[in-house]
């Protein structure tokens, strides 16, 4: 029991090889994602359609091929499970995104919000709290909740309306 102990103080105090890896020059991504996988995973397992979105989001946003989506999204989700606090990914991000991505990453965290259809609580509170660590402003954060819930009902409406044209 000492002995792991020992091994976590050392592995915070000189991080591995593996823990310094985990945020190189695409740490960013990595950060941005593991936020999302935190979203997703918030109310229990991620349903079918919340991993669709989240593979979706991640290959339109950071242009990437479905493989290499897929590998991104292993990380984060490997490095979210590590992780204790927001903190850890936000910081990362405000080295290197600009003020418009990182309202962009609040309107991904939005849109996987609204993926299943319902707002949770929790959920709002960890985009408030990320926003909050991102510099984002309470307005633009709110504006960015109601332009994605917009975004959803339309859509929603325009599935139904499709439905309804095929009986």
């Amino acid at each position: 029991m000492l002995d792991g102990l020992r091994q976590f103080i050392a592995d915070i105090v000189t991080p591995s090889a593996d823990q310094e890896r985990a945020f190189d020059d695409t740490g960013y991504r990595l950060a941005a994602t593991a936020l999302l996988v935190h979203v997703v995973s918030l109310d229990g397992e991620p349903t079918a359609v919340e991993k669709r979105k989240l593979h979706s989001l991640i290959e339109s946003s950071f242009k990437l091929d479905p493989g290499t989506a897929d590998r991104l999204i292993a990380s984060a989700t490997r490095v979210e499970g590590e992780a204790v606090d927001l903190y850890h990914f936000t910081s990362v991000i405000m080295r290197s995104v600009d003020e418009e991505g990182r309202r962009r990453i609040i309107e991904m965290m939005w849109e996987l919000v609204y993926a299943d259809g319902q707002v949770s609580e929790f959920e709002d509170n960890v985009v408030w709290r990320a926003a909050d660590l991102l510099a984002v402003s309470s307005r633009d954060r709110i504006e960015l909740k109601h332009l994605v819930a917009e975004r959803q009902s339309v859509a929603s409406t325009g599935s139904a309306k499709s439905a309804d044209a095929a009986l």
